[in-house]
């Protein structure tokens, strides 16, 4: 199984921008043309209304979070375009918040579950949505164009949006129903040292939860570091320690959500978008069927048949499954890394907003975490990372092409292939996925060294 093609683009990947900050693109002189470009791209939209735009710019808690704001900041001003600032926040708080306010577009400053080294721009637009792909190749091309500063006059102004976290806690709270509470639950809320730590813990403990915070001590350097949704084992291993009924682990922007049961077994996406997806067909209120991903486990897909529910698969990254969603008129989608969206109650994901759909459906159904989410058998999944040059058409290889074949024959409908070009790295994933481990292994194997072999690299 193969992922379409997308039309090339040289700066975004699937989830904006990103990279190691000093590296191109991630330099203040790169991000602060980025942030014309888009002034200027705004300005046009909004121009064509007679509104002047205003764009909202939120953070993650890397210390390259300063330099990088400072420079959208200028290079929105030069454009023309007033600026709105609200520190760090998660990414789905600024979705919120561009919406709330009214304003052209919001821009997050994260590299989400990345090391702290590195950073990245992403932008949603008025609606609070990811931009569509063809206005991020506006603005790519506006980035080719000289520099042009606006008029004394025109130039942007800056504002700091001091009520920003208690807007957004709010928020999510009014996403759990009035009629129930989190009273007698004990929550370990492992917040990545990111953008939720200080929103997330207050989001539980205000609806009558005993919260233990973890990961909630940011410095600007230890965003993700053994913590949070990309590091489980921490939240496991804190919620065995303090005797918790529950643990929800954020990644360091707060869209990502891991959880564990009170013995400490993890949860992916899946399985977690299954226990929301049977409590909206519960209650009655699930809109046709659910959107996946090509990562979306196959173990995943069939639980969903047998209660009657389709799964759609789209390209991978959070943007698409939302493409699909608005395209269907479907509520629920996500990825089994924890990208979980609930279009009912936000635009985005959000892995607060997520967390508190699958609180809402066990208390209501008074069972456990385990009871609910024990349709799903995942099947083992082996991922390879193959170095490739940037560019390498594997399709042309038949060397490639031959073993993804046979992997593919080999394990029929007891299995997938996926080979995909990463969005942000010059590397070809490699997924198999098989009810036998060694199965995958094999052919993932397999796979990886055909293709190590004809992009002319060591695996």
């Amino acid at each position: 199984m193969n992922e379409p093609t997308t039309t090339q683009r040289r700066h975004f990947g699937t989830d904006g921008m990103r990279g190691r900050v000093g590296d191109p693109p991630i330099t203040p002189d790169q991000i602060l043309k980025l942030g014309w470009a888009a002034g200027r791209t705004l300005a046009r939209g909004d121009g064509t209304r007679g509104e002047r735009p205003a764009v909202l710019i939120g953070k993650d808690t890397r210390i390259s979070g300063y330099l990088l704001e400072a420079a959208l900041e200028a290079g929105l001003s030069a454009a023309g375009v007033d600026v709105y600032l609200c520190g760090p926040l998660p990414t789905p708080a600024i979705a919120y918040l561009t919406r709330a306010l009214r304003l052209s577009a919001g821009i997050v400053i994260s590299a989400s579950h990345n090391p702290f080294a590195d950073n990245g721009i992403k932008f949603f637009s008025g609606g609070g949505a990811k931009l569509p792909d063809d206005v991020e190749l506006d603005i790519e091309r506006e980035m080719d164009a000289p520099l042009v500063c606006a008029p004394a006059a025109d130039l942007g102004k800056a504002f700091r949006v001091g009520d920003a976290p208690g807007r957004y806690i709010e928020f999510c709270k009014s996403t759990f129903p009035n009629e129930l509470d989190l009273r007698g639950c004990k929550i370990v809320v492992d917040c990545a040292h990111g953008a939720g730590y200080h929103v997330a813990p207050p989001v539980f403990h205000e609806l009558g939860a005993e919260v233990i915070a973890v990961g909630d001590a940011p410095n600007g350097t230890n965003i993700n570091a053994e913590v949070g949704a990309t590091h489980p084992a921490y939240l496991a291993e804190q919620v065995r320690a303090h005797g918790a009924d529950y643990g929800v682990a954020l990644d360091g922007d707060g869209d990502r959500l891991v959880m564990a049961d009170h013995d400490g077994r993890l949860y992916d996406g899946d399985q977690l978008l299954y226990v929301i997806a049977r409590d909206y067909q519960r209650r009655g209120v699930l809109r046709g069927g659910v959107v996946g991903t090509l990562m979306s486990n196959l173990g995943f897909e069939q639980a969903l048949s047998r209660m009657g529910i389709r799964l759609l698969r789209a390209k991978v990254g959070d943007r698409y499954v939302l493409e699909q969603l608005l395209a269907r008129g479907w509520h629920l989608g996500g990825e089994n890394s924890g990208h979980l969206i609930c279009l009912d109650k936000h635009t985005t994901g959000d892995a607060i907003i997520a967390a508190l759909a699958v609180l809402r459906a066990l208390i209501e159904q008074r069972t456990t975490l385990a009871e609910a989410a024990s349709p799903v058998t995942l099947f083992p999944q082996r991922l390879i990372n193959v170095p490739v040059q940037r560019g390498f058409d594997w399709r042309a290889s038949e060397t490639v092409t031959s073993a993804e074949r046979v992997a593919a024959s080999s394990l029929g409908t007891a299995g997938r292939v996926l080979l995909r070009p990463s969005g942000t790295e010059p590397v070809l994933r490699v997924m198999v996925e098989a009810r036998d481990r060694s199965l995958a292994d094999a052919h993932a194997e397999t796979i990886a060294h055909a293709i190590a072999a004809a992009a002319g690299q060591a695996l």
